[in-house]
């Protein structure tokens, strides 16, 4: 997804509540897709791609994952890799997206989940339940804290309009259609208008006369390759067991990337459909969606050394990003993306810290972006502190001497790093304005749905193909859907405080740099602090949209002049500052259509120079990545980290008080060693978490851990701190993926959660009295 797209939907979602991390340029490496955008299946790689490394040797002691998040068809040529690492099915089994095992597999739109029953039950972390959790809340029925559990499937509750599950049913290359003729489109914002143009009519007539099905197109190697997927999108899912947060999220941010580590990050939805099968709003009749394929649970104990895979949705890595892409990160992105969140996390905890409702409505906010505090750090240190933005840096002066040294390499590949490096340079002299503006625009919400409308009643007037995707017939409803949802995550106070953060920065600016926005209410003056709260009050005091109707009824009928002569103070910031935000959005139009030129020559030229097979950066479709059950040292000096961890961790680190407070229930269990048929023999206990040495990043939560036959053994849920700039460059040797073992999650519901229901439909008969 391009930037300027990326700061679009970022601004829907600020309205819709739909998932997010933080609408700053900074961000765009964690952005899952659009909304609930379906993921995707790429083809096979092109013609002359070279083989894989070749295998380790026969006597090497184990398989050592060399990175890659695969495309399924890349997989055709790793038989030997996979057979190394222990795959024991037909290996042609991985190419087929709509067959088993990775059928199963699904997209819940920013995180990843797995179907597990013939009745459309979904397993997921625990941490992608907030927007559920939060939308069933409330003072007196705390789910955030307690969980849930459907005692029977009349009593699962529903998810929320917003929530989605996103089935592929089909995917076709598109590369010749999308890139035809552009060689000749030489200004940057009018090959990125071409290229939308494209997109969006595949996806059109992909979509024409099938409500039921959602339909994208994907890039890949910085747009040398594009992907039109088709996929079954189902609106009714609901909650079947979610544990409490105590068991969920045990260890909160204190384990947070850290291991050994402890958490029961599972839960369980189940799919709904029509009584005809298809896809269908939400309805007390609906019936249970019958999945093409499930996975079942393991029936062999999972240990150390043994194969293991993840199939998932994730986000995105910068692989594939040039050494000025680096130094802007470690210069500029990351250190401003620790000092804003720190700021927004205590002004969030404070707010909310006496007020129960407050909190309900900020706890999704604060954990969303404590998580990406901490990785935000981790990809510093790793960046700086071990080398690696030099080790980037390095490959590519290496890469710079290759091309140099032969004439049909420049003639290719010449000339297209120093050209990124220029478009990059270009729009850094406004990024400091632009990141706030951003930012403000997605955390205060109700300033962001009045941009939404005007936007809205600009785009309605226009032709549906000539529309921005985004605002296109096939997103009304999901708008609107937005729109009713915002209300379980608003509140004022809430919008008001996140607000005056971003203008608080826009006033420390020198004068000539504050944005639009910022001078629309204030002018060239800089305001006092109770300036600052006066204005702020006013804006909401005055404003009508913070009612549910009015936000509905204006969103489907107000037009470009009624909004004009509105005197709703937020209509009126929003009108004068459209002007402003769609310069922005076509500057970021320009960057990536000028990108898009140069960046598939640098990736040509980085596989032929490195030789081998290489992953295209994540990007939010289906991806594999394959490896082994294995620990890490930390440190060269340090003792090895062992791959699992037991329950009585817990015991040891429990203390009574968030974020380390179990349910008593699980600690009389653990006391009284009610294991049941779920140890670990190696460990003499319960797992409760295991390490791998898989390639992941932020859109694989959720996604299902597969052994050697396809069968589930785990959830991936976390990294490691170590290894957080592994999303810019892959470290084998302390790269590891987290894992919710299976038998934690069956122990959890057997011994714990009364889950007895949910065990028997994954084929398991409860064991623990």
């Amino acid at each position: 997804m391009t930037n300027a797209r990326r700061r679009q939907c970022l601004r829907l979602r600020s309205t819709t509540g739909l998932p997010s991390v933080l609408a700053l340029a900074a961000l765009a490496a964690f952005v899952p897709a659009c909304g609930a955008q379906p993921p995707s299946e790429p083809a096979a790689p092109g013609a002359g791609e070279p083989a894989p490394p070749p295998a380790p040797p026969a006597a090497a002691p184990r398989f050592e994952n060399p990175g890659g998040m695969w495309m399924p068809e890349q997989l055709a040529s790793q038989e030997a890799w996979l057979k190394q690492a222990g795959f024991q099915m037909d290996p042609r089994a991985l190419l087929d997206p709509t067959a088993f095992p990775l059928g199963a597999v699904v997209s819940l739109g920013g995180c990843s989940a797995s179907f597990v029953s013939a009745d459309g039950l979904v397993a997921t972390n625990h941490h992608c339940s907030g927007g559920a959790l939060q939308h069933n809340s409330t003072p007196e029925e705390d789910m955030q804290q307690n969980g849930f559990l459907a005692k029977n499937r009349a009593d699962e509750r529903w998810a929320g309009p917003l929530a989605r599950v996103f089935v592929t049913r089909s995917l076709r290359d598109v590369s010749a259609e999308v890139n035809a003729g552009l060689d000749a489109v030489k200004d940057g914002i009018e090959r990125y208008k071409k290229i939308e143009e494209r997109q969006k009519q595949l996806v059109s007539a992909c979509e024409k006369g099938r409500p039921e099905l959602r339909c994208s197109v994907a890039s890949y190697f910085g747009g040398a390759e594009y992907r039109l997927i088709e996929q079954l999108e189902i609106k009714d899912v609901r909650m079947v067991y979610i544990p409490p947060e105590g068991v969920g999220n045990f260890g909160g941010d204190v384990d947070n990337w850290r291991w050994p580590r402890h958490g029961g990050d599972f839960a369980f939805f189940r799919a709904y459909v029509g009584k005809d099968g298809k896809p269908a709003n939400h309805a007390a009749d609906n019936v249970p969606y019958k999945p093409p394929h499930h996975l079942k649970v393991a029936t062999t104990p999972l240990k150390e050394g043994d194969f293991v895979m993840v199939a998932g949705y994730p986000g995105r890595t910068n692989r594939l990003r040039t050494a000025a892409e680096v130094e802007t990160a470690v210069a500029w992105e990351y250190p401003a993306r620790v000092a804003l969140f720190k700021e927004l996390i205590g002004l969030l905890k404070d707010l909310s810290r006496d007020d129960k409702a407050l909190q309900i409505k900020a706890l999704p906010r604060i954990e969303g972006l404590s998580n990406y505090l901490l990785k935000t750090e981790g990809l510093l240190d790793g960046l700086v502190q071990d080398g690696l933005a030099k080790k980037k840096e390095k490959v590519e002066a290496d890469l710079k001497a290759w091309i140099a040294a032969d004439p049909k390499r420049k003639e290719a590949y010449g000339g297209a790093i120093e050209q990124m490096a220029k478009v990059h340079a270009g729009i850094q002299a406004t990024r400091e304005q632009d990141a706030l503006v951003d930012g403000a625009m997605w955390l205060a919400r109700l300033v962001s749905t009045a941009d939404s409308l005007v936007r809205m009643a600009e785009e309605r007037a226009k032709p549906d193909a000539e529309r921005d995707p985004v605002y296109q017939e096939r997103n009304w409803q999901r708008l609107e859907q937005g729109m009713v949802a915002l209300q379980k995550g608003y509140d004022r106070r809430l919008d008001t405080a996140l607000f005056k953060v971003f203008l608080r920065r826009m006033a420390a600016l020198p004068e000539k740099d504050r944005p639009v926005l910022f001078t629309t209410l204030f002018g060239k003056a800089t305001p006092t602090e109770a300036d600052l709260d006066k204005k702020v009050a006013d804006l909401y005091g005055k404003t009508k949209l913070e009612d549910e109707a009015t936000r509905v009824k204006l969103l489907k009928t107000a037009t470009t002049a009624q909004l004009k002569a509105s005197q709703d103070p937020l209509i009126k910031l929003a009108v004068a500052i459209r002007p402003s935000l769609k310069a922005m959005e076509d500057q970021d139009k320009a960057y990536e259509g000028a990108m898009s030129a140069e960046r598939p020559r640098f990736v040509a030229a980085l596989r032929t120079f490195q030789g081998g097979a290489l992953a295209p950066d994540a990007n939010g479709t289906l991806r594999i990545t394959y490896g082994t059950v294995r620990g890490y040292k930390p440190r060269p000096d340090a003792e090895a980290y062992v791959p699992f961890t037991g329950v009585s961790g817990i015991l040891k680190k429990d203390t009574g008080k968030e974020p380390f407070a179990s349910p008593p229930a699980l600690l009389a269990a653990v006391k009284d060693k009610k294991f049941g048929p779920y140890v670990n023999e190696a460990i003499g206990e319960v797992p409760v978490d295991f390490l791998s040495d898989l390639d992941i990043t932020g859109g694989n939560s959720g996604s299902a851990t597969m052994n050697a036959r396809g069968e589930l053994v785990g959830l991936a849920f976390d990294g490691n701190y170590e290894a957080m700039a592994s999303d810019w460059l892959f470290m084998p040797s302390i790269t590891r993926t987290i894992h919710v073992d299976l038998r934690y999650m069956l122990w959890v519901m057997d011994a714990v959660g009364n889950a007895d229901d949910v065990l028997r439909e994954l084929g398991v008969k409860p064991a623990i009295p």
